[in-house]
């Protein structure tokens, strides 16, 4: 079978013209992604990067970044990887995610990058690695994979609540 040659630096062919405007407006509308001064910074077909700030207030006992705030922006990062595949009328949930927290979350910056590794239909398979930066130097800090649904035909707005 031969191999369609792809438009995009990532190798994926977006199905929405208009999917870097759609990431971005839902990622705005992610009242989490302010609240822990994360930064939507790359949006490319099945790639996303976004940048958190260290900030005392998110650290555990040890000072450390804690594993959850990475956690967040690898999820989000994944999520929004993965959306930016989808068609139009789609949007996407997490259904499962594994992560190993390789060392602590040391650093000034912390930068979530998730890549599609199978985009599908009804399911997408993505990786997310979180790297701490220090003086410049990226150190991986978290690593997972996740698997995202489609909801097919299902408009990427508020659903409970009252917003």
């Amino acid at each position: 079978m031969k191999q369609q040659p792809s438009h995009s630096a990532t190798g994926f062919e977006p199905r929405n013209p208009g999917f870097e405007a759609r990431v971005r407006s839902s990622f705005g509308r992610q009242p989490m992604m302010g609240h822990i001064g994360a930064e939507l910074v790359v949006v490319q077909p099945g790639y996303c990067e976004i940048h958190m700030p260290y900030d005392k207030a998110l650290t555990q006992q040890h000072g450390y970044m804690h594993g959850g705030a990475l956690a967040t922006i690898a999820d989000s990062a994944a999520g929004y990887a993965a959306y930016s595949l989808m068609g139009a009328a789609d949007s996407p949930l997490t259904v499962e995610y594994k992560l190993n927290l390789l060392r602590p979350g040391v650093g000034e910056l912390f930068i979530a990058k998730g890549r599609v590794i199978k985009p599908g239909r009804t399911l997408t398979v993505v990786n997310a690695d979180v790297y701490g930066v220090e003086g410049g130097e990226e150190t991986l800090c978290l690593t997972s994979i996740q698997t995202l649904m489609t909801l097919a035909d299902t408009a990427d707005e508020l659903r409970v609540g009252a917003g």
